[in-house]
């Protein structure tokens, strides 16, 4: 259980400010969850399903990250895990997750917007920043030590991942895709 969580496990909270959740034609989903929060129904069989959260003027975003993105593995059926794999893979995308907001945050003068794109085969995280720099895996300096190590486990656990750049407009968003869970 990380430190940084303010409700027990199992207790999902509220949906962080800046969150919504959107299905594929953009509209709105809410089941009903609680107030203020817009939560999305698990995707179809072959559905393909959206949620961003925005980053704007908020402090402690890799927790807000990592807890945005625990709602929507629950609400994607993919936790409470069933078995060892679908642990892991959840795992691995929190751990994404963190690594590319904490990059954002180190690197790049903070993160904008985190998207996460879940179609059943495959979830793909995009998190939206105002640098100018090029994230690059890199031979960790030493094992053991800190530092360098967070595009080498991107690297290491994603399917592929790569950096998005809009001609004429500050910024970038850096993307990485893991597998579903059999």
């Amino acid at each position: 259980m990380s430190t940084t969580r303010p409700y027990p496990p199992g207790d999902r909270g509220p949906e962080p400010s800046g969150a919504s959740g959107v299905s594929e034609g953009g509209v709105p989903a809410d089941d009903g969850a609680s107030a203020g929060a817009t939560a999305v129904p698990a995707a179809p069989s072959g559905g393909r399903q959206v949620r961003r959260l925005s980053f704007a003027d908020e402090s402690g975003v890799v927790p807000m990250a990592r807890d945005f993105t625990r709602q929507a593995l629950h609400a994607w059926g993919w936790l409470p895990a069933a078995g060892a794999d679908q642990r892991a893979a959840a795992e691995d995308v929190l751990l994404v997750v963190s690594e590319l907001v904490t990059n954002a945050c180190l690197h790049a003068e903070g993160p904008e917007e985190l998207e996460l794109v879940c179609d059943n085969k495959v979830i793909r995280i995009e998190v939206a920043d105002r640098g100018a720099g090029e994230p690059a895996p890199r031979t960790p300096h030493r094992a053991g030590r800190p530092g360098g190590h967070g595009m080498f486990i991107v690297q290491r656990l994603c399917l592929d991942w790569g950096v998005v750049r809009a001609p004429g407009i500050p910024g970038k968003k850096v993307w990485a895709e893991l597998g579903a869970p059999a």
